[in-house]
């Protein structure tokens, strides 16, 4: 039997903890296979595989429960809002627990995948909200008490449009202006079961933990200096080295 995820939105008062190293809290999926991480200019970087479907992985690090606000290209992953990490709606998970999200929460029985795309076919051009592609964030809230204050069962808002993306006015006349091909932002894709369940938790007032993965197109981390530019050979040059035999052993 399939286990509902959790997510919630209520929040109060002050650390326990220390915090853990922050490695493998998220991880970004391909096939199934954690995508590598780049560390370069301050940032997380992953490489994008155009057209491919991805998902999230969360990794609780704490001995208590956790709210993990997560957002994609700005967009919260339950509700599709853009707001600030306190008040965005989280996903729930129990001491040390992993989890993966496969999409956004269109309702609460079904996501609609992830997969890589470029900015004017994204979720984010659809809704106009284009200021923050490329980035995944996520936001770390401990629970102050590990008790379940209120469990509501009643059907999710559906508050994130499902379906096919239209086609962006604003989106097209900003990717006239550049070549946004070559830049890498997230589609909402097909329709995936992936039921949850609401519940209500009391938790510190500011996250114990922020991460951030920036993910981009390969020409995209080159021109970064994340990856080394390829070593170009005059083709020329070649021809003109070329013999007509080989040479003697």
């Amino acid at each position: 039997m399939m286990r509902k995820a959790l997510l919630m939105s209520l929040l109060l008062v002050s650390p326990l903890f220390a915090a853990p190293q922050r490695q493998n809290w998220i991880e970004i999926l391909v096939d199934g296979v954690p995508r590598p991480e780049f560390f370069a200019r301050g940032n997380i970087y992953v490489e994008a595989l155009k057209g491919k479907e991805y998902e999230i992985r969360i990794r609780n690090p704490y001995p208590v429960r956790v709210a993990v606000a997560l957002s994609v290209d700005g967009l919260n992953t339950i509700d599709a809002r853009h707001t600030d990490a306190g008040s965005a709606r989280k996903w729930v998970l129990d001491p040390y627990q992993t989890i993966t999200i496969s999409g956004w929460q269109t309702s609460q029985q079904e996501a609609k995948r992830f997969f890589f795309t470029n900015e004017s076919k994204s979720y984010g051009a659809w809704l106009g909200q284009t200021e923050n592609l490329g980035i995944i964030s996520a936001a770390f809230f401990r629970e102050r008490a590990p008790k379940i204050v209120y469990r509501d069962r009643q059907p999710m808002s559906q508050n994130a449009p499902a379906g096919a993306p239209r086609e962006n006015k604003d989106a097209r006349a900003e990717s006239s202006m550049r070549r946004d091909d070559d830049l890498a932002a997230t589609g909402i894709g097909r329709g995936v079961d992936h039921p949850v369940t609401q519940v209500w938790l009391d938790l510190e007032s500011s996250p114990a933990a922020m991460v951030n993965v920036r993910y981009e197109y390969r020409a995209a981390l080159v021109s970064l200096g994340v990856f080394p530019r390829p070593q170009y050979r005059d083709p020329m040059q070649r021809r003109e080295q070329a013999s007509g035999f080989c040479p003697v052993p």
